[in-house]
Order: structure tokens, then sequence, then C-alpha cells
């Protein structure tokens, strides 16, 4: 148990912790960990540490290397100054002038994601890496127009603040605005705002795209000086390149795919010395040839990070003249690629590999449907002629290289994904679920031995780059899990290392059980989050040393970044990496995991709300599903037909106050014992649908489960906190959650869970 000066030793050094880097790094468990708990609060609590988020802790005042800020205020002189966002006591820092010229001017209002430097003055100065979009001073929401006012409402349903704006704004009802919050409004009552620009309509069916794009600030567009290069760009020679147009290579993509990027072949080795072993190609599209290090597609490029799928759009890293043309590996055309050889084993490891830069043509564009029905033998006319030169060698290779990947025991959770179809006048026509094939197995294999293979021959070159790291679960984490699979009746052994094959082993013994979907669901949230880094510390999902995104520069900067240092490390151009891409590499893998996070969360949001307007018409209608999460306010279930998600508050789960028991993922009656457990599946009743902020509210049909007579009714410790309301007769259902007793009362919005 470390002493004070040494846990704050120990915090200064690290910049940011919380409670489990620190057990972890001093050995604590049990109560030794408790008592580290009351020092952390006693330093938080006399002002020498201060919050990081909900569990980070950091030296009061301190900044880490790196951080988001937001610009808080301009000095007299014009000069910006910013706040940390995760820090409270974060003191105001001036932003230096002039910063990456790629990441565009800031101005007020903006977040930014910035590098903290001490100069040898003494005082510390943010530098600006990149603009991240709006900050929390802006509102996105729909004008709501009253006789005497004009508000707006937030399309965030987790946001509380509602804007006044001046009567005299040109705005109409239902338009969708941001809107800005004046610094100097009344301290009561809603805050003033500025209209700062109409955006849409709440009633255009595409408006949820927009309202995901604007609300997380994704890049949109291209300027000029982008479209102009990309429309220079010209059609690939064979100068510089080998010819690979012999090989017939095919794409494999979904049957809407618009832009492909990668294309594979099979054969068997002919080498007497690798007897059953099968040679597979790997084409990748040439995107380094045409968006150069310093040009303006470039910092597009970097600043958006990645592209943004919607259901009805998707916003391109590189415009339609590369991304939907001359990168995409269309059928029977000429084009650039950088391609990899590789050379397994009957026994599926990898013998060899060889990176060569080319020009490919490739033989055929087939949907996974469609190759997966070849080979399940129902060719069609295109599949047909290559049924026994491409498509049954490609399984034939992918059978042996499964041999390696089963060997190799990567996570096997199951992810179940549900495709939404947009109708021409941009509604919801059906959302059925995403089946995964063979075929797509094929694919994802293929690709991530070439992924495999860029890692290991830029290390080999000591070349740097940008690395796909994922780190192993937390003992927190594990220390959950093992807690409530001791619910189910499944056992995980105290201080059991969470290697992969046991987490697989603990799925395929569920799998035919009526747990298989929850015990999935709780693996799945017990990982960690894969980002992108300069340090290598190897990706313990698919249980790889070495990992690097290589196969699709299309639609991910990482990918583009790796390319340019294969051409560098292989001598096979002048267009790889630059000097900036170099000095910035650790701030290029620090934007693009950024820029990947923002782009699942608008992903996720506008998903969210396309769901709900699709349901608001069913309102009253009943369904079937799960409950996928347990909260203090109530539960959230998920739709079995849809996959939908929605709150049932705790208000509509019975007349008895019910208790949070966290270690059991359950809320327990305070009288009854009864229980709505994790996992549970449940009847429902919409109640209602919000598509403007993605709400969905149910009504619980069913009944709880019985008391579990083995399980210890939950303690006072684990109600919501300031709990101290005797029980007593069952009270009438209303709008406030019974569950929750803070001592005041407390309203259950329908438009928010």
């Amino acid at each position: 148990m470390p002493d004070r000066e040494t846990l704050l030793k120990f915090i200064r050094e690290s910049g940011e912790t919380d409670k489990g880097a620190i057990a972890r790094a001093f050995g604590l468990k049990g109560e030794d960990r408790r008592q580290l708990r009351a020092l952390l609060q006693t330093l938080e609590a006399d002002g020498t540490l201060g919050r990081r988020g909900r569990k980070g802790f950091a030296e009061a005042g301190a900044l880490p290397e790196v951080g988001v800020a937001d610009v808080a205020e301009r000095t007299p002189d014009g000069e910006l100054l910013v706040r940390l966002v995760r820090g409270e006591d974060a003191p105001l820092v001036a932003l230096a002038p002039g910063g990456d010229a790629k990441a565009g001017a800031p101005g007020m209002g903006d977040r930014l994601l910035v590098r903290f430097v001490r100069l040898e003055s003494g005082e510390t100065e943010a530098r600006l890496i990149k603009r991240l979009g709006q900050s929390a001073h802006r509102i996105l929401g729909v004008v709501r127009k009253a006789r005497r006012e004009i508000r707006v409402e937030p399309v965030d349903r987790r946001s509380k603040d509602t804007l006044l704006l001046g009567e005299h704004e040109d705005v109409r009802d239902g338009d969708l605005v941001i809107a800005q919050v004046e610094p100097h409004g009344p301290r009561y009552g809603p805050k003033r705002g500025k209209l700062l620009e109409t955006v849409g309509r709440e009633d255009d069916p595409r408006a949820y795209s927009i309202i995901a794009i604007h609300a997380h600030g994704i890049p949109t567009g291209f300027s000029e000086a982008a479209e102009a290069e990309a429309e220079a760009a010209k059609e690939p020679t064979l100068s510089g390149r080998e010819d690979l147009r012999e090989i017939p290579l095919i794409t494999i993509d979904p049957v809407d795919a618009r832009d492909h990027d990668d294309a594979v072949y099979a054969h068997p080795d002919d080498d007497d010395k690798n007897p059953g072993g099968w040679v597979c190609w790997v084409a990748i599209a040439d995107v380094a040839a045409y968006v150069r290090p310093g040009s303006e597609l470039d910092r597009i490029a970097r600043d958006k990070g990645n592209s943004v799928y919607f259901p009805d759009r998707v916003e391109p890293m590189l415009p339609e003249r590369l991304s939907n043309g001359l990168c995409s590996l269309r059928e029977g055309e000429n084009r650039a690629t950088m391609a990899v050889r590789m050379v397994f084993g009957a026994d599926g490891k990898k013998r060899s590999h060889k990176f060569v830069r080319g020009l490919m043509r490739s033989a055929a564009k087939l949907s996974y449907e469609q190759a997966q029905a070849a080979i399940d033998g129902q060719p069609d006319d295109k599949t047909g002629p290559l049924l026994d030169g491409v498509l049954k060698p490609l399984w034939a290779a992918y059978a042996v290289m499964k041999k390696g990947r089963d060997v190799r025991s990567p996570l096997a959770i199951e992810s179940l994904e549900r495709k939404i179809s947009i109708s021409r006048d941009g509604e919801i026509a059906q959302i059925v679920p995403r089946a995964t094939l063979d075929a797509n197995k094929l694919i994802e294999e293929f690709m991530i031995q070439a992924n495999v293979c860029a890692a290991e021959t830029l290390e080999q070159k000591k070349t740097p780059l940008v690395y796909r790291i994922h780190d192993q679960p937390s003992p927190e984490k594990i220390q959950a899990l093992a807690d409530f699979l001791g619910t189910l009746g499944l056992p995980w052994t105290k201080g059991e290392a969470p290697r992969t094959e046991r987490f697989n082993r603990l799925l395929a013994e569920t799998r035919d059980g009526p747990h298989a979907d929850i015990v999935n669901e709780v693996v799945l949230r017990t990982q960690m989050q894969a980002v992108y880094s300069t340090e290598n510390i190897g990706h313990y999902g698919l249980n790889l040393a070495k990992y690097a995104h290589f196969t699709s520069p299309i639609r991910r900067y990482a990918d583009l970044i790796v390319h340019r240092a294969l051409i560098t490390a292989l001598g096979l151009g002048n267009d790889g990496l630059s000097d900036w891409d170099m000095a910035k590499m650790k701030d290029t893998a620090e934007v693009i995991s950024f820029a990947e996070r923002r782009a699942m969360a608008a992903e996720r949001d506008a998903t969210d709300r396309y769901v709900a307007a699709f349901l608001a018409d069913r309102v009253g209608a009943e369904f079937t599903g799960k409950v996928t999460g347990v909260t203090r306010f109530g539960l959230f279930v998920r739709l079995a037909e849809t996959g939908a998600d929605g709150l049932v508050p705790i208000s509509k789960l019975g007349g008895e106050f019910f208790i949070h028991d966290d270690r059991t993922h359950a809320l327990v009656g305070e009288r009854s014992g009864a229980r709505w457990p994790l996992g549970m599946t449940v009847q429902v009743r919409l109640e209602e649908a919000t598509p403007i902020t993605g709400g969905l509210l149910f009504e619980m049909l069913s009944d709880p489960a019985p008391p579990d007579p083995s399980a210890p009714r939950p303690r006072l410790g684990m109600r919501a906190r300031g709990d101290r309301r005797p029980s007593g007769p069952a009270r009438p259902k209303s709008g406030r959650p019974p569950g929750i007793r803070t001592g005041r009362k407390k309203k259950m919005g329908g438009k928010r869970r």
C-alpha cells in the first residue's frame, strides 16, 4: 500500500490514471484496494487531486500531454484561452498562435485536440493538433415557436438545456438550427441563445443523418482545391509497377457497396517444399498514388480520419472521383494496387509474404451472397465460369488459413447486426438481420493476414507506423464478469487470466442455452476498445502480436499512412512517408482514434433516430425483447424484431421500491425480492417513439422473475445515493420513478433514456 507521497508521485508521473491502474501498479487486492479508495477520496476532498471524467484522477490543475479542450475565453488582445474538458479544476491555458496549419483556424466555442507544452518560462501553452467540432457552448436543436417566444429544444436526449432566441430571428417552427449560448445570460430560467445556422427541417426524412453529422462535428464535403486535385488524377499505367493483370483477382463485397478497395485470389503452392500449401493474394487500392503527403486531399482525409456510414448516405473520406472511381477496383478496369503475396503451409501457418506495387484488373465484382450461393451449389451466369478456377480455390485456401486461426483462438464474440434499408423517398423500408456467411469470414481472414504482413514488414524494416492495438480487459472488468457469471451458476475462477480461449470456451458452453445472448453481450462489454497507436502492445481480441490496418485506404486514413510507410520501407516510389508524416505520427494516431470514436457515435445516433421513426406509427404495439441494461432508473430492453433499444422507467415495473443490485445486474423488489435481471426475456408495449432524439419508451407487460433464494438481498449501500425512505405500502404509478429516491422529486422525461 503506497503512502501519500508515493501515490502522488505515481499519479504525477502518470499524468492521468484511475483506481484500477494504481491497484495494478502496486499489486493491491482486497482490503488494500479499500484503503486506496479511502486515500483517493481524502486527496480529492482536500483539493490535492482533481477528477478526470467519471473514474480518472490527476493532480489538481495538472494537464495531460494531449487532451480535448474547449475554447472558453478570448483576451482583449485576441488571444484564445482553452480549458480541458475532463477536469473542472483545470486552469485556462493560452492557445499558441499558428499551430498545425492542417487543423484549420479555431474560434470561440470550438472543441480542440491540443498538446500541452511547458515552456522554459514555466508557463504552459496549448498547441493545436486538430479541431474536433462544436463544444458545449453550441446546441443543435429544433425550433418551437410560441406566441411570445422562440425556443430551441436540443436533439440530444441527454441535454436539459433549452435556449430562448430573440423574437426577431428568421426561423420557422420545426427548423433544425445550431444556436450558441450567450455567455452573459440570466442566472435562472432558460438560457439565452443566438442563432448561428439553419441546417434543415425536422420533418425531412433524411434529417436524422444531418442531426448526427452536426451533433458530432463530422467534417463534410471537400474544398475546391481538394476536388480539383481529385479531378486532375490520371488513369494508372505500368510505369514503376508490376503487371498483375493476368491474375484473376475478384472483389467480394456487400451487395450495395459503391467502393471496392480489396480483391483476392488463391492457388495451390507448386513448391515441393510446401506440400498442401497455398499462395494467397490480397490486392488493395493504391490510394497513396493519388493522395500525396501535404496535399489538400491529404489534409482533409486526415481531418476526417475515416468515412462515416449512415443508413441513407455516406460521408466519404475521399472525393467520389477517387473513392468510387480511380481508387475503386472496378471490374474489367486497370487499377493501381498495393498487393501482398502470402504463402501458407498446410497447417495454416504463414510461411512468407512479399509486397508489390502493381497494376491489376478485377476479373469480377461479386457480392457475399452471390459468391456463397455459387459455393453452395447455386452458381449464376457470372459465378459459374469462376467456380472451379477462382471460387473453389479461395474456399480451399480459407480452409487451410482457418486451421491457423483456430490455433490462434481469437475472440469468437457474435455480434448480430441489422441492415436498415432506405426507400427512394428517404423512409425506412425494412430492418432485417445482416447474415454472416462463410464468404464474409473468408474475406475477413484474408484481410487480417494482409494486415499482419504489413505490421511485420514495417517492424522488420524499422519504419515508423501506426499500429492497431487492443488491450486485454482490466481486472475490474474481469471481476465484474466473474460476479455476474456466478449469478448464472457459471464458474470463473478468481484470478484466472483472461485469455481469449477462456472466453471462447465460456461462449461455446452457453451458446445453446437460455443465457447465450446475454453472456455474449456481457463478454463483449468486458472488452476494451481498440485504438491506433505508435506504441505496440498487440491486438488482444485477434490474439496477434503485431497488427496494423492496411486493407481499407479508401475509407481509413490509418491504412493510407501504412501504405506510405510500406512505400518508404520497400523503396517502391517517392510518394511514401514525408518528414511531416513521421514527425506527426503520434498526433495522427490520436487524431484518427478520436475520429473513429466520433464516427461510431454519429452512426449509432443516426440509426437510433431512424429506428425510432420506423416505430413511431406502431405506438401501442407489443413486442418481445431482452433486458440488455439494468440501471437505478429503469431497464433497457432490446426488441427482438428490430434490435431497437428503449427504456422501461422504473415507475413502470410495479408498485414497490426496487433496489439496483450492481453485483447481479438486477433490480430487486425491496419487499418481495422479485427480480428484473439482465438477459431476461420480456414483453413490452411501446408507449412513445421520438425520432428527433431517437428515444423509445416502453411499458413493462411481463411479471418479474421470482426471488432467488440463493442470492443475498442487496444492502442499503446498493441503493441509489441518498435513499433512506422506509418501505411502506405501494405507491400509485406516476411519472416519477419510485426506485430513485434522492430526497427530492425527480421526473422521468419520456424523451430521454
